[in-house]
């Protein structure tokens, strides 16, 4: 009976490790599509409207991994799906980069869309940065992803016209500079480590 029981604690003491492996392939892979977003743009490849029906998608993605993740453990299935969806949106993201559809690189409103884009990939690598050296929980990591996925909304609704314009922008960027905040206060608390 106690060897049950010590193999039961070492499987449950594991449990976190993985539910964080889990987690911090997630995130790696956010930051991977999101910057083929941004060389998308940078290339041409994908025009603003694009981008944003792609930011819409990731935004599914990070509430997806926000909800899964908010009782500190991700189970088999919620990563599954999470997977799967994660295919899905890179799948879209190679379409829309193969299509037809070309954008201007060089436009205000697409260099805009590229610093957004490029501001997401930094957050993004700040909660997975914050996860894997565990000055973040998992349920905190959570609460940042929420909030991210409420930012790529906002970026996907603003750009859904074909053009992000300068106080759209503003608003989005009022947007990441408090979700970047929120992000430095968590990796300064205590709760992480």
């Amino acid at each position: 009976m106690n060897t049950t029981i010590r193999n039961m604690a070492a499987i449950l003491m594991g449990l976190p490790a993985v539910a964080m492996a889990a987690e911090t392939t997630a995130r790696d892979r956010n930051v991977n599509q999101q910057t083929r977003i941004e060389q998308g743009l940078e290339r041409g490849t994908l025009n603003v409207r694009e981008a944003a029906r792609l930011e819409n998608m990731q935004s599914n993605v990070e509430r997806m991994q926000a909800h899964a993740a908010r009782d500190g453990l991700v189970t088999g299935k919620e990563a599954a799906r999470i997977d799967q969806a994660q295919d899905a949106a890179s799948n879209s993201i190679y379409t829309q980069k193969h299509d037809a559809q070309r954008g201007n690189p060089n436009t205000a409103s697409s260099q805009r869309m590229q610093a957004s884009v490029e501001r997401n990939i930094n957050q993004q690598t700040r909660i997975r940065n914050g996860v894997a050296d565990g000055s973040m929980t998992l349920h905190e990591a959570s609460r940042m992803q929420g909030q991210q996925a409420h930012g790529n909304r906002v970026l996907a609704r603003t750009g859904a016209d074909g053009h992000l314009g300068r106080y759209e922008q503003q608003r989005v960027a009022s947007i990441d500079d408090r979700q970047s905040r929120h992000i430095w206060r968590q990796r300064h608390d205590a709760q992480g480590k």
